[in-house]
């Protein structure tokens, strides 16, 4: 099943809308001057990654294929521009038909990416290509940087299991995204049930300390959890004193207790104490969760602590400290008139201060040694090299304005998993460091 195609409440009706005001006013003056049916090509990328990091990760893309899909100005939406004199009347008219009939092009979503990198290419007129920068731009700053911040995270943690807990520390809608964008990454569940429903990844929950302080005591709250919810169940064992909470833990629920949840304190110390006291007590097979506002660093911190999993909120869904990658939507190329057969010409920003890009419809390919490991990102213009030929990295998205490449998010995890094993092995520090392969233009 395709959740795209159910319309649920997490979606919005239009996403026209979800741009700035000065994509429809150039589109009001392009149509007036002529140059809006130009034949263009936009490109997205970053200039720079974010301080420290050492390759970046493409999320969102599926998502982004839903926003242009429901890219439409409908009545309400036409209605509200015309109020507020937004645009004049023929643009009115104009949008009133819109559907993006281009193509797009584009690293598919959890590849890996560097400075430069062509993550997405849209080709079409002026005019409908521009409208679409502010929706795109939107889903991968935000959904790459959550997956740039889970790939980390990811590493960290090994082959331990990672929760992503951050619905409460973000914008609903945001939550449901940043869920979907981590679990691209690497992370295997979600506590956030709008994202289980809308992209079918699973969820898990139990209780929080307010169900403990519900109850007259502790015991009595274990109690009430097991009875509803089995021995298998996660105690969170902080709220009071947590070695008395593990005692009664084990007590209520016996030996085959799943799991016993630490949200406070040294983790370090206390995860060696908890799983100490859990063999004494011949839990043996009960794991130990911890959360309390771990960000890549904790995680690492705690890899010689015998944790079974992780619970991450607040420091995924801020990016951990980057919550853009600062990705930008250039108009590379155009035609020199509106007849469909004139040629693109190459167009780019000349100005200083670190605002320059390259102009050119570009193509992009990994070089490799002769072990498979990445040796740099290739970028070019013009005919692609006969040994990069295999290499190539963008992939077709979009033709003639429909969705050729939708996927199951699974598939995007698997292609995550392989290109970070592509990379070499100083990509998996967490030391700060330069990208970790070399951006060069053929």
């Amino acid at each position: 099943m395709n959740t795209a195609d159910l319309c649920l409440p997490v979606d919005v009706p239009s996403t026209a809308l979800f741009t700035d005001q000065y994509e429809l006013t150039m589109l009001q003056a392009a149509l007036k001057s002529g140059t809006a049916d130009r034949r263009s090509v936009f490109e997205v990328f970053t200039r720079r990654l974010p301080e420290g990091r050492r390759y970046g990760v493409v999320a969102g893309t599926g998502r982004v294929l839903d926003a242009v899909e429901n890219f439409r100005f409908d009545g309400q939406v036409l209605d509200f521009l015309r109020e507020k004199a937004i645009v004049d009347a023929p643009t009115l008219e104009w949008l009133s038909g819109y559907r993006f009939s281009g193509d797009i092009w584009g690293y598919p979503e959890g590849e890996v990416y560097f400075p430069g990198s062509p993550v997405l290419r849209v080709e079409g007129t002026f005019g409908e290509c521009v409208l679409l920068e502010t929706v795109i731009l939107s889903i991968l700053n935000h959904d790459s940087a959550i997956g740039a911040a889970a790939s980390r995270m990811s590493v960290a943690a090994g082959s331990r299991p990672l929760i992503e807990m951050g619905a409460r520390r973000t914008h609903e809608l945001a939550a449901v995204a940043a869920a979907r964008a981590a679990y691209v990454a690497g992370f295997t569940s979600t506590s956030d049930l709008a994202a289980g429903f809308r992209y079918g990844i699973p969820t898990v929950g139990t209780s929080a300390h307010a169900f403990t302080l519900l109850h007259d005591t502790e015991r009595d709250a274990f109690t009430a959890q097991v009875v509803s919810l089995g021995s298998g169940t996660t105690l969170l064992v902080d709220t009071y004193d947590v070695a008395e909470a593990v005692r009664t833990a084990v007590e209520v629920a016996g030996t085959d207790l799943g799991a016993v949840r630490i949200d406070s304190g040294d983790l370090l110390l206390v995860a060696h104490r908890v799983r100490q006291q859990l063999d004494e007590l011949g839990a043996t097979g009960t794991k130990i969760v911890v959360t309390s506002d771990l960000d890549e660093y904790a995680i690492a911190s705690l890899a010689a602590a015998p944790v079974d999993a992780y619970g991450v909120g607040t420091q995924l869904v801020t990016g951990s400290g980057h919550p853009t990658c600062s990705m930008v939507y250039k108009l590379v190329a155009r035609a020199e008139s509106a007849d469909p057969r004139a040629p693109l010409v190459p167009v780019a920003k000349k100005s200083l201060g670190g605002k320059t890009s390259v102009g050119g419809r570009k193509w992009a390919a990994r070089r490799t040694d002769a072990d498979g490991i990445a040796e740099a990102e290739v970028i070019g213009t013009g005919p692609v090299p006969a040994e990069l030929a295999d290499r190539q990295l963008l992939v077709e998205l979009v033709k003639g304005g429909e969705a050729v490449a939708r996927e199951p998010l699974e598939t995007a995890r698997d292609r995550h998993a392989a290109a970070l094993a592509g990379l070499p092995m100083s990509a998996i520090q967490l030391s700060r460091g330069e990208p970790v392969i070399p951006t060069e233009y053929a």
